[in-house]
């Protein structure tokens, strides 16, 4: 399997944005039932979320992360080598959004800028991703971006997901330091794919009905929105992690003292705190953000970093990273930052009033 450790590689800092629109889960009371929502609440956490708008994109969500993180670092902007974009929620097909990131950050020709494709492990895989860049060559400063609007492929009728996603988006500074390593696992399981997957829209299905249609008691969707199998998810959850976790924190000799937040990624608290008893994880070091954030995909864990120490604490902290979810794919990084590098969470409507292009 991929493990080991990353060699040369620091975190400088995170930064995230969303939407300043929250949406409170009492609002679907109305479409599934008080009762069910309040259900719904006490198993996942998620008392509201913030959406994006109709025009406002993961990639302005991480723009806005980013320009905060930069100027707070005081990074000249002709220092970044890399610009790496993870997301399941493009600006569009082509080109990779990375490079759209990289023009409106007004970043230099001598840079490398890509796209990866990953959701809910994308910020542990992505730490790597960037981190790699830096093992050989010149490239010493890269900007990790992410982000995802899941509420734009989202049935507003599936109960099953439509009050447990939220939107947002985010930055992470890495900076090449001959000091500096970060413990890394990965595992990928992808005869588990249909668990969570949009089966229609790409290339192998490429049409299909956007009739919204019932697969279920409560779960109403089309052909071109979100699916997820609960209950696969949750075994796989409560089975993978758990065993990768103990596994890793013992090859790297990683006790309860060791680190200073755990901050996994945020699927479900009920999950989260099992997953805490099952490894030994004091509650008190837990990092919850869902309740008030949802499930942001690949931001949940820089976004639970943000809101534990977000102009709240300095000095440096060690985390605890777990990420788990679409693929299926699960991974984990034990990395230090500096408290005071970790940056308010931004509320903005902003969006990027040039992409929206018609060709003639």
């Amino acid at each position: 399997m991929p493990k080991g450790i990353l060699k040369n590689v620091a975190v400088r800092g995170v930064a995230c944005a969303v939407p300043k629109t929250i949406v409170e889960a009492s609002k679907s009371n109305d479409i599934f039932g008080e009762e069910n929502v309040s259900k719904f609440v006490k198993m996942t956490g998620v008392r509201q979320r913030h959406v994006a708008s109709e025009k406002q994109t993961a990639s302005d969500l991480a723009f806005v992360a980013a320009q905060n993180l930069i100027e707070h670092l005081k990074w000249e902007i002709d220092s970044i080598d890399g610009v790496v974009f993870v997301t399941q929620s493009p600006d569009y097909k082509a080109p990779a959004t990375a490079c759209v990131l990289h023009g409106r950050l007004g970043l230099k020709k001598d840079c490398i800028a890509f796209d990866v494709n990953l959701g809910c492990s994308g910020f542990v895989y992505g730490v790597y991703i960037a981190g790699s860049l830096m093992q050989t060559g010149d490239t010493k400063r890269v900007l990790f971006l992410g982000g995802d609007t899941s509420t734009k492929g989202i049935s507003f009728l599936d109960k099953s997901a439509a009050m447990l996603f939220g939107d947002a988006g985010f930055a992470t500074a890495l900076e090449f330091d001959e000091t500096s390593k970060i413990p890394f696992c990965y595992y990928t399981d992808g005869t588990g794919y249909k668990s969570i997957i949009t089966p229609v829209g790409a290339c192998r299905n490429p049409n299909g009905s956007q009739e919204l249609r019932e697969f279920g008691e409560g779960v109403i969707r089309s052909d071109y929105d979100l699916y997820m199998n609960g209950a696969e998810v949750f075994d796989f959850t409560i089975t993978e992690v758990p065993k990768m976790l103990k596994s890793f924190m013992a090859e790297h000799n990683i006790s309860e003292n060791d680190y200073d937040l755990f901050a996994p990624h945020q699927a479900n608290v009920f999950m989260l705190k099992h997953i805490a008893k099952k490894v030994k994880i004091p509650l008190d070091k837990l990092g919850v953000s869902m309740d008030r954030y949802g499930n942001t995909s690949v931001t949940s864990i820089p976004i639970t970093i943000c809101d534990t120490y977000g102009g709240k604490e300095q000095g440096n902290k060690k985390i605890l990273a777990p990420g788990f979810g679409i693929g299926l794919s699960w991974g984990t990084n034990y990395f230090d930052i500096l408290a005071e590098n970790c940056l308010p969470i931004i509320e903005t409507n902003s969006y990027f009033e040039d992409g929206g292009i018609v060709i003639d």
